[in-house]
């Protein structure tokens, strides 16, 4: 069985850091682009940070420059730097695992960014 479990989210004042940590089980973790999404209320989910098997990264320019991820091989987790959160990074985060035509979703933790 999948499983794509997320931790870390919770609240913080605008300027603060989160990270975020995603536990993957069940996958050739290796093998896996994996990703993370978030979701705003009333907003389409929309792509934070991606990093291909071999480490290779993308970040949209929204977040560039504020946001790091990376992976964990041993552990099979994918994380999340955030740093300097701002209110507009308030959102539903989902971890994302792709290799071909499957796709794997995590259930989201949430990030709330108080002014």
């Amino acid at each position: 069985q999948v499983q794509l479990v997320e931790s870390g989210g919770g609240l913080v004042r605008a300027g603060g850091s989160l990270t975020l940590s995603c536990a993957a089980s069940g996958i050739s973790f290796s093998f896996y682009r994996m990703g993370w999404y978030r979701q705003a209320p009333g907003k389409q989910r929309e792509l934070v940070a991606d990093i291909t098997a071999s480490g290779g990264t993308n970040y949209p320019d929204s977040v560039k420059g504020r946001f790091t991820i990376s992976r964990d091989r041993g552990k099979k987790t994918v994380y999340l730097q955030m740093n300097s959160l701002n209110t507009e990074d308030t959102a539903v985060y989902y971890c994302n695992a792709r290799l071909e035509g499957t796709t794997y979703w995590g259930r989201g933790t949430q990030v709330t960014v108080a002014s």
